[in-house]
């Protein structure tokens, strides 16, 4: 507001100056000193030329300044004029802006540069009345699917119709699914397609995925490797640091001259402690060379209600013991194709590791039961019992994961690889305070 005033009171001086300039120039004409009245017009007329320039240029620098703010353009340099107090509040806008803008600039190089580097394509739609633009294509995307870094839909759709026409059918909503896309005339290869449609700003979005199968595969084959290569490190850990140590104390004991009677008795006990690791490690390996030995399937038709029956009739004295009512809910009869002593092993580990989720339960209850849709069965045996936790949740298959000092950790790995055996796959999951294991078999 003070810059302003300074700016008004400028031109309120050289108005005042004209004025009076003016008021003089007809004073000595009206006293017959005309060259002193021309002299004096003169300089009224420097006084109006002046303040026309300084008017202009001040309205030019105005519009050039507000017209580059407009227009995002902020190559101009106005340095030379900072000292001018008149402009300092548009100047300072001016490199506020600027400012912001080139911190924009960097964030979006810094985005751009790591979707780029990022292993899964990328491309994110933005809507512009009617019509999807693309506003952004990863360099992955554009690589790996030999597009061009088109910017209309209509061009995308041309280059991947298999893509596109999903994507349309689902009306740009969100999508989860899987497809097929020929890449540079090879085979069909399978990608995973995740999409999400979000508003910012106004500005609707459309945000697609698409990673290769081989690349998801890989990348959890790592993951159970890793997790593998930790659970074996530390049961090899757990028996050789103690017997390590038993070792070291029996060789001091042995390059004493002579053992008294509770050396001996230490000997005595160093040997049961390394005999008793011994053993371990041996059913944990043993438990290993079943999960890496298992034999294929043997199938034969069998009728689901009887192998279930099976399996309950195996567990029965268990169930009895531990005062666990198991309600078979199944229906209806189906004829499967499957080796019924592996499926029956998958039940009762099941079933086992339900008898021990129950430990604690007042009213411990079992249900099976089983749905036929799509030329599948579904196996589902559900517990009361005290659940899974969430931290080990993605570990429950993991070979050789056990939260039971008992347990051996092979039970749900090699029930696991016995159903992806049978071509099926089994999971798990909780449902109003249930703990369910599914099983998903081709029916026979």
């Amino acid at each position: 507001m003070f810059k302003s005033f300074e700016t008004y009171k400028l031109l309120f001086l050289r108005l005042f100056l004209i004025v009076a300039g003016i008021e003089i120039s007809i004073f000595f004409f009206k006293t017959d000193l005309i060259f002193t009245g021309i002299f004096g017009l003169f300089i009224v007329f420097l006084l109006v030329r002046e303040m026309y320039f300084y008017v202009r240029n001040f309205v030019l620098l105005y519009d050039k300044t507000i017209a580059s703010i407009l227009q995002n353009d902020f190559t101009s340099d106005f340095t030379k004029h900072k000292f001018n107090k008149s402009y300092a509040d548009l100047f300072l806008l001016y490199e506020t802006l600027k400012n912001k803008q080139n911190e924009q600039v960097s964030k979006d190089i810094i985005y751009r540069s790591i979707l780029n580097n990022i292993e899964t394509g990328i491309v994110i739609l933005q809507k512009e009345e009617n019509d999807w633009n693309i506003f952004l294509m990863n360099d992955y995307f554009s690589t790996n699917f030999n597009v061009p870094k088109v910017s209309k839909w209509k061009y995308l759709k041309n280059q991947l119709p298999a893509l596109c026409e999903i994507i349309e059918e689902d009306d740009f909503q969100e999508i989860k699914t899987s497809v097929e896309i020929r890449v540079n005339e090879q085979n069909m290869q399978t990608f995973v397609l995740q999409a999400s449609r979000t508003e910012i700003f106004e500005k609707d979005y459309f945000i697609v995925l698409l990673d290769s199968i081989q690349n998801v595969v890989e990348k959890k084959e790592k993951d159970a490797w890793v997790n593998l290569m930790k659970v074996i490190s530390h049961e090899l850990l757990n028996s050789i640091t103690p017997i390590r140590s038993i070792c070291q104390n029996l060789q001091d004991l042995v390059e004493q001259d002579s053992l008294s009677s509770e050396d001996l008795e230490d000997v005595k006990n160093s040997v049961e402690t390394m005999l008793r690791r011994s053993d371990h490690l041996q059913k944990f390996v043993e438990g290993y060379r079943k999960l890496a030995m298992l034999p294929s399937p043997k199938k034969e038709k069998i009728e689901l209600q009887q192998l279930i029956e099976n399996g309950i009739q195996v567990m029965n004295p268990l169930f009895k013991e531990n005062q666990i009512e198991v309600v078979n809910g199944i229906a209806f009869n189906r004829w499967i194709h499957i080796d019924a002593q592996q499926i029956e092993q998958v039940l009762i580990n099941l079933l086992t590791n339900c008898i021990h989720a129950l430990k604690g339960v007042n009213q411990k209850h079992i249900s099976i039961s089983a749905e036929a849709k799509e030329n599948r069965i579904f196996i589902r045996i559900a517990d009361n019992g005290s659940g899974i936790e969430q931290e080990i949740e993605n570990k429950i298959f993991l070979p050789f994961f056990t939260t039971r000092n008992e347990g051996a950790g092979i039970g749900l790995t090699l029930s696991k690889n016995i159903i992806e055996a049978h071509g099926g796959y089994i999971a798990h999951k909780s449902e109003n305070g249930k703990t369910v294991f599914e099983i998903c078999l081709v029916e026979g």
